[in-house]
């Protein structure tokens, strides 16, 4: 997937990853980027970025943006959110959820008849969390691993309709969701630059920062991803997603 004359939509766009990755789409000459902001419109310096009010947990605002959008070659879902919990409140397990699970799910199905006319791309930003819990995060992490598993369904199911399903396990980036950990960060630059470089590559998972990187070899190899391989192939020939 090249995205030279491509048109991008990208949620929470408005900072941290997501601006960046507005800003990376057009360093690499993308023909459209439209950028989901959740709250106020995106200041835009650029023409071919076209501003769009997208709260993902908003059913009509998710309704109204996939009717302006007209065509769509790459759908990055990347709005999330994090707060510290420790499991003992249902209303915080509740949101993340609602956000970087059910949010995800619903953009996406919103906008794959799009993708399905262009044999596009879905590139989900996932976390290292999604493969191991953070403690200090359990509910981030719980909603990561239940958006990555969602990932490799939509992956077997939409394999024969020319449509691309991508996972992205970011290490730690720095942005305002990571500003409490005192830890080695990658900047939110770089992370855009390496998912666009798995994305151009084709790669299935994408590891784009020096900590996920660390990892991928292993999970390529590992026993999780072998039995991903093993059970797309029940996954059935006539799809409804």
């Amino acid at each position: 997937m090249n995205i030279e004359n491509k048109t991008v939509l990208i949620t929470g766009a408005n900072r941290g990853i997501g601006r960046a990755l507005v800003d990376e789409a057009l360093i690499r000459g993308a023909k459209r980027v439209y950028a989901g902001t959740r709250g106020g419109a995106l200041q835009a310096t650029d023409s071919r970025v076209t501003p769009v009010t997208l709260d993902v947990t908003n059913a009509s605002q998710i309704q109204k943006a996939a009717e302006e959008v007209e065509t769509l070659d790459v759908l990055i879902n990347n709005a999330g959110v994090a707060i510290y919990d420790d499991l003992s409140n249902a209303d915080a397990i509740e949101q993340h959820l609602a956000v970087n699970f059910l949010g995800m799910f619903k953009v996406t199905r919103a906008f794959l008849p799009l993708l399905r006319q262009s044999k596009g791309a879905i590139v989900n930003n996932l976390s290292l969390v999604a493969l191991a819990p953070l403690p200090v995060i359990p509910g981030y992490s719980i909603s990561k691993a239940a958006a990555s598993n969602m990932t490799q369904s939509l992956r077997a199911l939409l394999a024969g309709q020319g449509v691309t399903v991508h996972g992205v396990f970011l290490g730690p980036v720095d942005t305002d969701m990571n500003r409490g950990f005192n830890i080695p960060k990658a900047s939110p630059e770089s992370a855009a630059q390496g998912i666009f470089d798995g994305l151009e590559r084709g790669e299935e998972d994408i590891f784009p920062d020096p900590a996920s990187q660390s990892i991928a070899e292993a999970w390529r190899a590992g026993a999780a991803k072998e039995l991903e391989r093993q059970f797309a192939a029940f996954a059935p020939q006539s799809v409804a997603v």
